[in-house]
Parts: structure tokens; C-alpha cells; sequence
């Protein structure tokens, strides 16, 4: 009789960590499902205002961290950008990729030139029709496009490296990129990765 009730406890014992395992993952699995939507919704991404020289670690539609007088491009900003002209492009961008080690210190390239600029500049005659397709191609497959297109290329957001910090205190200085001091880019950095989107206004 001892036993039977010793293997009856037993059999409880078994049966209540089971149920306990069951219901904590249960708990996990509602805990993710909830939270999933929530965390993707609020993605940093980062807002550059060419008009305030300001950048914006933005979460949702919440700033988190705010860096001033950065610099753009010598020939000021432009809707449809060309190599060699020096303006910073507005648009909707992505972090396409990362070189921690440059000669500005660091830099995220975007992938520019986009589909919307390609659009553009065919449209306007600037590319011809091969030009775009192989640009509409790279988007479709996600790498980064063709940079040496009548659009330029190498563009993104990168700091001062050995450059003059008064000259980039009182100058838009770039060729077209977005420039921020060495240590505000530093301080950028744990917001940016691939596929950060950046957009520039």
C-alpha cells in the first residue's frame, strides 16, 4: 500500500512539473507573439534635416538621440543627384554597408542610387533604359546598386577622419555624403547596422 502511494506522489510530482514546464513555455510563446509587432514597429531608424543640420536617432516616431552641425554636401541638396555635382540627395535610404575602419573615421553607405532616383533620372533622360534595369535589378536582390552611373555613387553617412573640424563647424564640406564629427559618429554607431533606414530631408 506504502508503495502504491509513494508511486502515486510520485506520478503527481511528475505530472505537476510537466504542467509547470507546459504553461511557462506557453507563457514564452504568448510573451513573443505580443511583443514581436511591437519591437520591429519601433526599429531605430534616423532622420537627417538638411535644413537644421541636424540628425535624429528616431524610434517610431520618438527621437532618442539628437547630434548638431552636421555638414552635407558643398552643392547644398538636390531631388535628382548627379555624379560629380556635389549635393546630397533627398530621399529614403538603407544602410547598405558598414566600413568601420576608413579614411572618415567610419562609414555607412546607403544604398543609393534607389529606385525612386533611377525613375527620376531615366525618366529625365539621364540613364538609359540598361542603366536602370541593371539599378532596378540590385534593389530587387537587395545588394547594393551600380556606383558608377551618371547618379554617382558612394554615398552615406560618415564622420570628419583627419579632416579640419573648424572647416566642418562652419562649411557643408562633402561631396554629397552626410558628415558628422568622429565622435558623434562614434556615438551614432549602436543605432547603425545594414538595412537602417535613413531619411534625408
Amino acid at each position: 500500500m506504502c508503495e502504491i502511494s509513494g508511486m502515486i506522489a510520485q506520478h503527481k510530482k511528475a505530472m505537476n512539473i510537466a504542467q509547470a514546464v507546459l504553461m511557462r513555455t506557453v507563457v514564452l510563446l504568448l510573451c513573443v507573439l505580443v511583443t514581436a509587432p511591437l519591437s520591429a514597429g519601433k526599429r531605430a531608424w534616423v532622420l537627417v534635416e538638411t535644413a537644421t543640420s541636424t540628425l535624429t536617432v528616431m524610434r517610431g516616431d520618438r527621437p532618442v538621440k539628437k547630434f548638431r552641425n552636421i555638414s552635407v554636401g558643398k552643392g547644398g541638396v538636390s531631388l535628382l543627384r548627379l555624379k560629380g555635382d556635389d549635393t546630397t540627395p533627398l530621399g529614403e535610404f538603407h544602410i547598405a554597408r558598414v566600413k568601420n575602419r576608413s579614411m572618415y573615421h567610419r562609414f555607412y553607405e546607403f544604398d543609393f542610387p534607389t529606385l525612386e532616383h533611377a525613375e527620376a533620372a531615366f525618366k529625365t533622360g539621364l540613364i538609359d533604359l540598361g542603366t536602370y534595369r541593371d539599378i532596378s535589378t540590385a534593389v530587387q536582390r537587395k545588394s547594393l546598386p551600380p556606383q558608377n552611373t551618371a547618379l554617382g555613387g558612394h554615398l552615406g553617412i560618415h564622420g570628419i577622419g583627419s579632416g579640419n573640424r573648424r572647416v566642418h563647424d562652419q562649411f557643408n564640406w562633402t561631396n554629397g555624403c552626410i558628415a558628422l564629427t568622429n565622435e558623434q559618429i562614434d556615438a551614432l554607431r549602436p543605432w547603425l547596422q545594414i538595412g537602417t533606414k535613413v531619411v534625408v530631408r
